[in-house]
């Protein structure tokens, strides 16, 4: 991947700063591993030495955990003397940040080696590199992602998240009320100004939905001919939807299960695959008959479960399957049907799709896309079949067969032939590493309940 021109870049920063002479800071934002937006924060000055140089990080920010502390087992820390790397801007993430009082724009990074190759540890690195495989099949990809969140009171009781009070009722709510129009209603300032972000910041965000818990809402993404942008957009909407939400006296949550007895967060993604025409593949009258759409269901099937540590990839993730939750449990495809993994909506003959609903919105867009494109590919050009469509209830059909839990998860990944084909295997020994780390940690907590159990009884 050959860094833009300079010189494009540079009418890039002239074009914004000449038309928002307002702005008096830029954040400059790269995702981590599990997808947390870490970055500087430089006056407007300084931006076109930004364009011009790039800026440097340390190579250990993708060798952190979850609480930003860097994992020495993968390499990246002290081994390596802590050392830099080099970031440069990406093209069109140029944009203001509609919350903060003080005018400031921000700007999305991605890391290089100082020889200016891509850095191999950048999640969006990671996914260029399955992306460069259709790319040379003369294909391109067409992805959205939806993406789950809960508003949450910025106080927590004993620890534990709770709705906010509605700032029209005054009420906190308690219903599931899944698709309620008066639900949005309650929240309809904070949801707005998330719409009117994106737009200010070019996410193409279409729609906000009413999900399946107190306070919970879904918001669509537009498809983009792009997945890379589209990770883009779903890493930058995240933080939108935090920093608006907290302008309105809220706090947010992505957690893949806030709730015991309450829906899960999801990040479902829609997939189709264009030919060098701009024509869907998979466009057809009887989806059954499409031999791409088949194969590369069954490419995505095969390789679940060793990708599930990418789509589920903390501990609380698992917390989240369960029927009632509409969360797949086992390597399934069906027509129209929401109790699958792979799910292909069938409106029309030329909107057909792979619409994947395993992962939680805990998951870094970046490995989850890059997990669900190798298993696409892998299908594709092994002409793998899916087996016959689960028609009704796939609950009822199926046991439960993909990883329940992290640790299995991390050695599915670990042993898997086929994603070592397509991720550097150097990426998932970091990936693992750091997903370890954070096991042992966590597994040498005791529990309130422990305590609850067996602190008096045994």
């Amino acid at each position: 991947m050959s860094v833009p021109p300079r010189a494009v870049q540079l009418n890039e920063a002239n074009a914004f700063l000449k038309e928002h002479p307002e702005v008096l800071y830029v954040d400059l934002l790269i995702a981590d591993m599990n997808g947390v937006v870490r970055g500087k924060r430089i006056e407007r000055t300084s931006l076109h030495k930004v364009y011009e140089k790039g800026i440097n990080l340390p190579a250990s920010l993708f060798a952190l955990d979850i609480n930003g502390s860097t994992v020495e087992s993968t390499g990246l820390g002290l081994d390596i003397g802590d050392a830099d790397r080099i970031c440069y801007p990406i093209p069109g993430t140029l944009s203001n940040e509609p919350w903060q009082k003080r005018p400031t724009a921000q700007l999305l990074m991605t890391m290089h080696e100082l020889e200016g190759e891509p850095f191999f540890a950048d999640p969006r690195e990671v996914l260029r590199q399955v992306v460069s495989k259709f790319t040379d099949m003369g294909l391109t990809i067409c992805a959205a992602f939806e993406l789950e969140f809960y508003l949450i009171d910025q106080e927590n009781v004993n620890g534990r998240p709770q709705p906010p009070r509605s700032p029209i009722s005054g009420k906190r709510p308690q219903s599931t009320q899944v698709y309620l129009i008066d639900d949005l209603d309650e929240y309809a300032d904070c949801l707005q100004d998330i719409l009117e972000g994106a737009k200010e910041q070019g996410i193409p965000a279409d729609a906000i939905v009413k999900e399946s818990a107190p306070a919970q809402f879904e918001v669509n993404l537009h498809h983009v001919p792009d997945p890379l942008k589209a990770c883009d957009y779903a890493v930058l909407l995240k933080r939108l939807i935090k920093n608006i939400a907290y302008d309105h006296e809220m706090d947010t949550t992505f957690m893949a299960k806030p709730y015991p007895g309450q829906a899960g967060n999801g990040l479902h993604v829609h997939i189709s695959v264009l030919d060098k025409d701009g024509n869907n593949i998979f466009t057809s009258e009887d989806p059954e008959q499409n031999a791409a759409l088949r194969h590369a269901v069954g490419g995505v099937l095969e390789t679940l479960p060793a990708s599930m540590a990418f789509l589920c990839p903390n501990v609380n993730s698992y917390r989240r399957f369960g029927a009632q939750f509409y969360v797949p449990n086992a390597p399934s495809w069906g027509l129209d049907n929401r109790t699958v993994a792979l799910r292909v909506p069938t409106g029309s003959p030329d909107a057909v799709r792979l619409e994947h609903r395993v992962a939680g919105a805990d998951a870094n867009p970046y490995l989850m896309m890059a997990a669900v494109l190798a298993g696409v590919h892998h299908g594709l050009t092994n002409k793998i079949e899916p087996g016959e469509p689960i028609e009704g209830n796939s609950y009822e059909q199926l046991e439960q067969s993909l990883p329940n839990n992290l640790r299995d998860a991390l050695r599915e990944l670990d042993d898997s032939e086929i994603l070592n084909k397509y991720i550097d295997p150097k990426y998932i020994d970091i990936f693992v590493a750091c997903k370890e780390s954070e096991l042992e940690e966590f597994e040498h907590s005791i529990s309130d309940l422990e305590y609850n159990w067996y602190l008096h009884t045994v």
